[in-house]
């Protein structure tokens, strides 16, 4: 993929792409795990969940390679340099392979401990925890070395052939346990259908990165440079540990210090909310290798170009629905879990929905940050956010309870993209007038005025019944994207979103 492809047009397309790849499987996930805990009763379904959650720590054997790959072939595809990428791709590879036998080493060797010791699981379930997690460490190196050729097709921007392979594949790590239910079989049966299915991915990658590029076919690992993909990938392992930690110790602490039933008045909200992620996290794995392409040859000006109309999409698409749920968040509530959680989670809802629309700003300058070659920058900051986000979590979960929580989380996503933005505008040295040239001003202001007529038409409307309020409200929205479609979107912007819609109706019919 040469540093010239690299157009609007298709980052939107690979970003439509990218979104429909997280979303399929997230219904398909919604429709058939109720099936599953039907049929496998709830506590296996919880070792299956466990067992879901212990294989993507492990992940962690990666080092970062997966994303370095993509980092390193974009950079050499960008300057022309396609003899380098065999010699990258293999040296990846095999580090995966290593790393992931290792792991699965690890975790196998840490089963009988994790079951006997760590985990409460009945006596009558222990042989089949022990076979399962087994099993799992076996997909560990198949998981990472599918990462590096995951990388391979990011990095050529093919993410069709990513998605056609990723799609099928999540679908079916919730579909088969169903399959699994249906056949009678019990939990090492349904995991050894998911492990077969991960195998398959594995050869189908590889297939994909020979088809597209013939020279993989012979084998070219290089140790020395290890190095170079080890010292970047070292950076995005740092990142990866510590991000679960700031994704769920809000909940240890609601736990510890409130109760577990303050734990669901919180957790469920925040599950659902910060689903609305994918929408900015698909445009963020596509601008990385993109960045990267474009970083190889230090063409600054294009992107800057793309970080600031990006942000500008982001705002634009996000902004509106986070607004909506706050709006209405304990409506919202109300009718999808009860009374009881449109009182104690309605504030929750509606601070995290706030957090939500700045963390996913947060994702375009993080990407830009990793792609031109400084993922030392996120991870540092990630550290030092580490440390102030327990403090503030703990004062403000004992003052406030949940409502702290929200507040704390918030708190620490705006300060994440505070330092992310500064970083771009200072290290990265892109100036703050390319964000006005490319109206994320005109963005910014318009939705502001959004959500000042909405907040006043809902206070004003509160004593109509919800339907009506929904259709004024509806009414604002309309005037909202007509006046972003004409005024705030430029000619290059309606141009890439026509080719994009006529794109997909071409596909349909």
């Amino acid at each position: 993929m040469k540093a010239s492809e690299i157009s609007g047009k298709l980052l939107a397309h690979n970003t439509l792409l990218n979104f429909i790849g997280q979303i399929l499987p997230l219904i398909v996930g919604v429709v058939t795990i109720p099936f599953v805990i039907q049929g496998l009763g709830t506590e296996r379904f919880g070792l299956l969940s466990l067992a879901w959650v212990v294989l993507g720590y492990f992940a962690i054997f990666d080092l970062g390679l997966g994303r370095a790959t993509t980092k390193f072939v974009a950079e050499a595809l960008g300057r022309g340099d396609e003899k380098e990428v065999p010699s990258l791709v293999w040296t990846s590879v095999t580090i995966q392979a290593i790393m992931g036998i290792a792991g699965g080493l690890v975790l196998s060797g840490v089963t009988p401990f994790l079951v006997d010791r760590i985990l409460n699981i009945p006596l009558e379930l222990m042989d089949e925890a022990r076979i399962t997690f087994h099993l799992l460490a076996l997909s560990v190196p198949i998981v990472l070395i599918s990462g590096s050729f995951q990388g391979v097709l990011e990095a050529f921007q093919r993410f069709d052939l990513v998605n056609a392979i990723k799609v099928p594949t999540s679908c079916l790590s919730f579909l088969l346990p169903l399959v699994g239910v249906l056949l009678g079989f019990n939990l090492p049966g349904i995991v050894v259908l998911i492990l077969l299915t991960r195998l398959g991915a594995l050869i189908a990658f590889l297939s994909l990165n020979i088809r597209i590029m013939p020279q993989l076919r012979k084998y070219a690992g290089s140790l020395s440079l290890f190095p170079r993909l080890f010292f970047f990938g070292g950076w995005i392992t740092i990142s990866n540990i510590v991000s679960p930690i700031l994704v769920y110790l809000d909940r240890f602490l609601v736990g510890s210090l409130i109760s577990m039933a303050a734990v669901a008045y919180y957790s469920t909200p925040y599950e659902m909310v910060t689903r609305l992620g994918i929408i900015s996290s698909s445009l963020s794995i596509t601008l990385f290798s993109a960045f990267s392409t474009l970083g190889a040859i230090e063409n600054k000006d294009k992107i800057s170009i793309i970080f600031a109309r990006s942000i500008k999409y982001v705002l634009l698409a996000l902004g509106p629905i986070t607004l909506i749920v706050a709006l209405f968040a304990r409506d919202i509530l109300k009718i999808w879990l009860g009374v009881d959680f449109s009182m104690e989670s309605t504030v929750v809802l509606q601070v995290l929905a706030l957090g939500v629309l700045v963390n996913s700003l947060a994702h375009i300058p993080f990407s830009l940050l990793q792609g031109v070659g400084r993922p030392d920058l996120p991870a540092k900051f990630h550290l030092f956010e580490l440390f102030f986000y327990v403090g503030i979590a703990w004062l403000l979960i004992s003052k406030w309870g949940i409502n702290g929580a929200a507040v704390a989380w918030t708190l620490r996503v705006i300060l994440d993209t505070s330092l992310l933005f500064m970083a771009v505008f200072r290290v990265y040295k892109i100036s703050f007038n390319v964000l006005l040239i490319n109206g994320v001003g005109h963005a910014g202001i318009t939705f502001i005025i959004l959500v000042v007529l909405c907040y006043i038409m809902k206070s004003l409307t509160g004593f109509f019944q919800l339907p009506i309020q929904i259709l004024l409200i509806i009414s604002v929205f309309g005037i909202f994207g007509w006046i972003s479609w004409r005024y705030v979107m430029d000619i290059s912007d309606r141009t890439i979103v026509m080719k994009v819609a006529n794109l997909r109706n071409k596909k349909v019919e």
